[in-house]
């Protein structure tokens, strides 16, 4: 297998591929609503993208909340990249880029039930009810920092 490489970036440099992976996974496959998915906080969030053999094929982004909270969001795979540690691969990216920050505490996601366990491996726990998002169930989780 390839390396998958992965690089921070900003919306507007990478909207294209970020928005592709996005459409694909969430509005294509999940039947997740433009609006929803596409909610304006991009121009303000720092992304990522993973790449393999130069193609991007994964991507998150992370949303500052308040001083002490930031959210790792949008974790999206392709189909045909899935199962080889992608998302993983990100999200540890985005945490160490957080922490590197010093200045936050914690970090929240909204996870999708199906993969809770991908998040509980990194450290983050769940925290209150299920909920539904864009017709899909999801858990509020943390990880401190």
């Amino acid at each position: 297998m390839n390396k998958v490489e992965i690089k921070n970036t900003n919306y507007q440099d990478n909207l294209e591929a970020i928005e592709n992976i996005r459409i694909r996974v969430f509005q294509q496959e999940q039947g997740v609503e433009p609006a929803l998915e596409f909610d304006g906080y991009d121009d303000y969030c720092v992304h990522f993208i993973a790449y393999l053999a130069q193609k991007p094929i994964g991507t998150t982004r992370i949303r500052y909340i308040d001083e002490d909270t930031v959210k790792i969001e949008r974790l999206a795979v392709l189909s045909t990249a899935r199962g080889q540690g992608v998302g993983t691969a990100l999200m540890k990216e985005a945490i160490a880029f957080i922490k590197e920050q010093e200045k936050y505490k914690q970090i929240v996601i909204h996870a999708q039930v199906y993969v809770q366990s991908l998040y509980e491996k990194l450290g983050f726990e769940p925290v209150g009810d299920l909920f539904t998002e864009g017709e899909i169930i999801h858990i509020k989780m943390v990880k401190y920092i």
